[in-house]
């Protein structure tokens, strides 16, 4: 029943905005959606949750996964249908743990896909990420040379040693990541800057292992961030309000239009840490879901104060929203509905 329920919501929801999402397209402005993902379990359900955001957010535009595998990996993904997809030769390297996907994966699209010649404005997005609202750049004030982008929390900065070593002007750095917004033509000179300037900063294990990065967590993710953008002559424009980690209080007045759960969060003794799930089989197991938060109305009996119930909500709002793309997908291929 309940399955049914979130269904029929969802195709109601499509109907009623498909106005919205031609008044965005109006001006004529062709958007293209990116996430870059490798062949394993763990992006599987992320993809679920993000392409189920994607639809229901009504995000204009095209999305499209790109996607790295080995031969061998490609031969035992069980996740080929589960998003449009744009395959990349695997460049993983042996030794690092962490390499350059992403920037690869956008070098090689832009070189060989067919939408990156039809295309005028690309949202650069994370794996882990929920779509609340459509995502216009021009929208949010992106211009040519002036990329938006939202402000990546849990980062230091770059005040640090690595990027004293591996930029000539580490005032310039931005401490952006997650959510890119950014004309075409500014990505195609980024690019390879970007996968060059990675790879430097990959290579250099010494004050990586040691946390010159930047990185709060220890684990040299921040290193991704090193682009070549005040190289091309980029200026980002960053949105503080664009995005939010689940757990993390949202400005008053302001809602965020993404949700990145990329670090560990909690609505009373419920919690959640992606990185438990790293090898879960949750999107091929039918009926087997995220463990089901408490309901927005206890909200008010275990928060007092009014101000911090709202990022609460954020973090019910966000496991919902994962949930409901794998009912939907179970669904989709043949599960019995749940006895509940």
């Amino acid at each position: 029943m309940k399955t049914e329920r979130i269904i029929a919501l969802f195709l109601v929801g499509m109907v009623i905005s498909r106005g919205r999402v031609q008044a965005h397209n109006s001006a004529g402005q062709r958007i293209h959606t990116l996430f870059s993902v490798e062949c394993r379990n763990y992006f599987d359900w992320q993809t679920v949750g993000l392409m189920h955001s994607f639809r229901k957010a009504h995000q204009p535009g095209r999305i499209a996964r790109l996607l790295s595998c080995t031969e061998e990996e490609k031969r035992s993904c069980k996740g080929m249908h589960l998003a449009p997809t744009f395959e990349v030769p695997s460049i993983s390297k042996s030794g690092d743990w962490y390499p350059a996907i992403k920037p690869a994966e956008i070098v090689h699209w832009l070189e060989h896909s067919k939408d990156a010649e039809n295309v005028d404005w690309v949202v650069l997005l994370e794996a882990d990420m929920i779509i609340r609202g459509p995502i216009v750049p021009w929208e949010l004030g992106a211009e040519r040379g002036k990329p938006v982008a939202a402000c990546q929390g849990y980062l230091v900065g770059c005040d640090n040693v690595l990027a004293k070593l591996h930029t000539k002007r580490p005032g310039l750095c931005d401490k952006v990541n997650g959510l890119l917004a950014m004309h075409i033509d500014d990505l195609r000179a980024l690019a390879p800057l970007w996968l060059s300037k990675i790879e430097e900063v990959r290579e250099d294990r010494a004050h990586l292992s040691a946390n010159h990065s930047g990185d709060i967590y220890r684990m040299g993710w921040i290193s991704e961030i090193y682009g070549g953008a005040s190289k091309v002559g980029l200026s980002h424009k960053i949105n503080a309000n664009l995005m939010i980690y689940p757990g993390y209080i949202p400005q008053e007045g302001i809602n965020p239009i993404l949700l990145q759960y990329g670090l560990p969060f909690s609505v009373g003794k419920w919690s959640f840490s992606k990185l438990d799930h790293h090898e879960d089989n949750i999107v091929y197991n039918c009926g087997h879901l995220f463990p089901e938060p408490p309901y927005p109305r206890e909200v008010k009996e275990m928060e007092a104060d009014s101000n911090k119930r709202p990022v609460l909500l954020l973090s019910i709002e966000c496991i919902n929203t994962l949930n409901e793309g794998l009912l939907l997908q179970h669904a989709a291929h043949g599960c019995p509905k749940p006895k509940w």
